[in-house]
């Protein structure tokens, strides 16, 4: 499995062999060895979420509260998506910056996303399924958001349908908004639960 990360630190791309023949496929999109190589720590799964999207539905930019935080791994089991991290962690040298991958069935590729970073996507085709392996369980009280379509983030959703949005998400403040109102996640607290992480391997 081929692993890197994106200019975002905390960020990656994982992308595994797909073994095809007549029968169809198969690959395997988590791999606990590649992932503690690549980072240096195992993934802590709480718990597993699964969402099925229409074309043009856009879900996030949500967070949770650091710490503890969840981290990610998301890929796409069915359709396409483009999958997009934005950094929401305050005091980070990326900060309000994101970065994008499209994550589809036949290529298996996936996305971690470290504790603290923002998380949307855009289903690409109808009937898209995502699905997170997630290091934490849901916890509404941490859960945080930004509005996907805040002009100062920049992220420009490739659909040509009107984007279709939760109420939660389109009534999400802006990142400035969210950052006036504490609601955002610092480098700091981030950075001490990845060491803190690196530390228990």
């Amino acid at each position: 499995m081929k692993a890197s990360e994106l200019p975002i630190s905390g960020a990656w791309v994982f992308e595994p062999p797909v073994f095809r023949d007549a029968r169809g496929a198969f690959s395997a999109a988590f791999q606990g060895t590649a992932f503690r190589k690549a980072l240096g720590f195992n993934l802590d799964v709480a718990q597993t979420n699964h969402s099925v999207s229409a074309r043009g539905v856009i879900r996030g930019v949500h967070f949770a509260d650091v710490p503890p935080g969840q981290a990610k791994y998301v890929y796409c089991p069915r359709g396409v998506l483009l999958d997009v991290v934005v950094d929401v962690r305050i005091g980070s040298p990326t900060f309000g910056e994101h970065a994008s991958v499209e994550l589809d069935a036949e290529s298996c590729r996936a996305v971690y996303l470290a504790e603290g970073l923002g998380h949307a996507f855009v289903a690409l085709t109808d009937d898209t399924v995502m699905s997170y392996l997630c290091s934490t369980p849901y916890n509404p009280a941490g859960e945080r958001g930004v509005s996907p379509l805040d002009p100062a983030l920049e992220l420009l959703w490739p659909v040509d349908v009107e984007p279709q949005l939760s109420e939660k998400d389109a009534a999400a403040p802006t990142l400035a908004e969210a950052q006036m109102a504490a609601l955002l996640p610092t480098w700091e607290a981030c950075s001490k639960r990845y060491e803190k992480l690196r530390g228990q391997v």
